[in-house]
């Protein structure tokens, strides 16, 4: 992350040079799959509208809109600096998100990788429900908004209703120690409404009303092909499932900003006056340390030439060394 970013105001959110300058939880084996998904239909010829609900500071968020064909929407649903609906909801922002979350941040973050904003409804997810969503009109889903369980289940009936029979629903921390909410909506739709797993990873489960199983094979032959990243094939009361952990090591970046060449070239510059104020204040050190050590000289000096001692050295050159010696033992005495 980059200095910006850790540096960020809340009122002035800075601008990002790489995706993980973006403030959020998007780990990168996620990042893959909602890039394999999507990237996927496109190549099936498989067209439809996106949506998030939940977007925070826009991490996911990016990496959908690389993926917004011609004559589709991408619709995120945040309530971002808005008030909550309920007293929970109220909470839950209040200990995660109240002071960071805000539409501006969130706006600066996608125009630094797009050219234009998704359509935004500013409001609780629960909006999107009674109509407001077309049926069948979406072919990805991400869920990613409250971790109460009745919203979470409110949020699957309207991607249930929003997704073409093969789109793909990606629900976020359904296995966190934190939210049991969501963990027991997302398996309540599993077991009593017919959501069918794919794939899972630590953080997230990939599910469809569909078939999962071309999915799921296309995935399985993909191992391998990141030498760290293990793939295996679970099963879970006859729903298969595969299950992906392990490195992403070696995997593709995502694409840097529009702003990486500038904040490049200012961090740089930072660097360099940074380096320069060192080195000036090394060298600011290395002189008073010559000047006391001058000033001692001097004092060593002056001290050499007082008269007194100077007299001494007279006598000790002038007598002979018997007597010399005489004096000093009868000063020890």
């Amino acid at each position: 992350m980059t200095d910006a970013a850790l540096s960020a105001d809340p009122q002035q959110p800075a601008e990002p040079a790489v995706l993980d300058d973006v403030p959020g939880w998007f780990w990168e084996h996620d990042r893959h799959l909602f890039d394999w998904f999507l990237g996927r239909q496109e190549k099936a010829g498989l067209s439809g509208d996106l949506l998030e609900m939940g977007a925070y500071l826009g991490r996911s968020a990016i990496v959908i809109g690389e993926h917004l064909q011609a004559g589709e929407t991408f619709t995120v649903c945040d309530l971002f600096d808005s008030d909550a609906p309920d007293d929970d909801n109220a909470a839950e922002m209040d200990m995660s998100y109240r002071r960071t979350l805000t539409r501006t941040a969130f706006e600066t973050n996608y125009l630094a990788f797009h050219d234009r904003l998704p359509e935004i409804v500013q409001d609780s997810t629960s909006a999107l429900a009674g109509g407001r969503v077309p049926p069948g009109a979406f072919r990805f889903v991400h869920i990613d908004a409250s971790h109460l369980f009745e919203h979470v289940a409110g949020d699957l009936r309207v991607a249930r209703t929003a997704l073409a029979p093969e789109g793909v629903v990606v629900l976020d921390d359904y296995r966190s120690a934190h939210t049991p909410g969501v963990a027991a909506a997302t398996w309540e739709a599993v077991f009593t409404h017919g959501l069918r797993p794919i794939v899972l990873t630590d953080t997230k489960f990939y599910a469809t009303w569909g078939d999962p199983e071309p999915a799921q094979l296309d995935l399985l032959a993909r191992r391998g092909t990141l030498p760290r990243c293990d793939m295996t094939n679970e099963l879970i009361a006859d729903h298969r499932v595969v299950r992906i952990g392990g490195s992403d090591e070696g995997a593709e970046p995502f694409r840097v900003s529009r702003h990486h060449a500038r904040l490049t070239v200012e961090a740089e510059r930072r660097d360099l006056a940074r380096a320069a104020e060192e080195a000036l204040r090394g060298a600011e050190h290395e002189r008073d340390e010559a000047l006391r050590d001058l000033a001692a000289r001097r004092a060593r000096a002056a001290e050499h030439r007082r008269p007194a001692n100077v007299a001494k050295r007279a006598v000790r050159d002038l007598l002979p060394p018997v007597l010399t010696s005489a004096i000093r033992r009868a000063r020890r005495g």
